[in-house]
């Protein structure tokens, strides 16, 4: 089942698709999608990013693959909803999407073992976390600038059930710009799968319900500009859909 969240009506509501443009509350009524705020598919805790976690985008960036998960974290002011917008800086020379599979974390869990790991798991969404190319000090270390600016992180629309996606390593990953294909690949090139990463992460601290892992995007990046409109789409999950705005417009609507 594909589960959302959004604000209308000043309440935050728990919506799932309906068809036609239509989403239904959890109390039977059904709205518009044209009338509500998306807001992340849950209730967003810790987030965890991967780095370099696809061999051909490392190779991309003239990297070697690494030998164990590169993880920075993320704070709670990043993450914004479908259809919100992202701010360009003035001063930025190369913005680029990342295509994410993002695995949602349902139960507390320490020292998970790779055989148990997706116990753990309640679902799946869609990311793109942004990166400002020249904000970068270190690739291995990205920096507070990169990867921790006010919305640069659309996350949904939709969080899918774990048992309702049959192999998440087995999984498209798409980003189109105005419409037009730039990336394409597959979560079956990752190097460290979602097992992997969530042994790795519970060996030394506790993952807990709301977390969620960022596992990294495969090659394919491309610069975007203000006014661009940006869908990054995961086989079976969904397609989230973000624009981008210059520091005037970014700024007007936040009044």
């Amino acid at each position: 089942m594909k589960h959302g969240r959004i604000a209308w009506q000043g309440a935050i509501h728990e919506v799932t698709p309906a068809g036609d443009g239509k989403l239904r509350l959890a109390d039977g009524r059904y709205v518009a999608e044209s009338e509500v705020v998306w807001l992340p598919p849950v209730a967003v805790n810790t987030v965890f990013t991967l780095a370099l976690n696809y061999a051909d985008h490392a190779k991309e960036l003239a990297f070697k693959a690494p030998e164990y998960p590169i993880v920075f974290l993320k704070g709670p002011n990043t993450i914004i909803g479908h259809k919100a917008l992202t701010r360009r800086p003035a001063d930025a020379t190369y913005m680029h999407y990342e295509c994410e599979l993002a695995v949602i974390i349902g139960k507390s869990g320490y020292r998970v073992s790779k055989e148990r790991a997706m116990e753990i798991v309640a679902g799946y969404s869609v990311a793109n976390d942004y990166a400002i190319r020249d904000y970068l000090e270190n690739y291995y270390r990205p920096n507070l600038r990169v990867k921790n600016r006010d919305g640069c992180t659309p996350l949904g629309p939709w969080m899918v059930d774990r048992d309702d996606i049959a192999d998440p390593m087995k999984l498209t990953l798409t980003t189109r710009i105005n419409g037009k294909t730039t990336q394409t690949g597959t979560t079956a090139d990752m190097i460290f799968d979602i097992p992997a990463l969530i042994e790795y992460l519970s060996s030394f601290m506790t993952l807990a319900p709301g977390d969620v892992i960022l596992t990294g995007t495969p090659e394919g990046l491309a610069d975007t500009k203000a006014g661009d409109v940006i869908e990054t789409e995961i086989e079976n999950i969904g397609c989230l859909i973000n624009t981008i705005a210059d520091d005037a417009t970014f700024f007007a609507a936040a009044r």
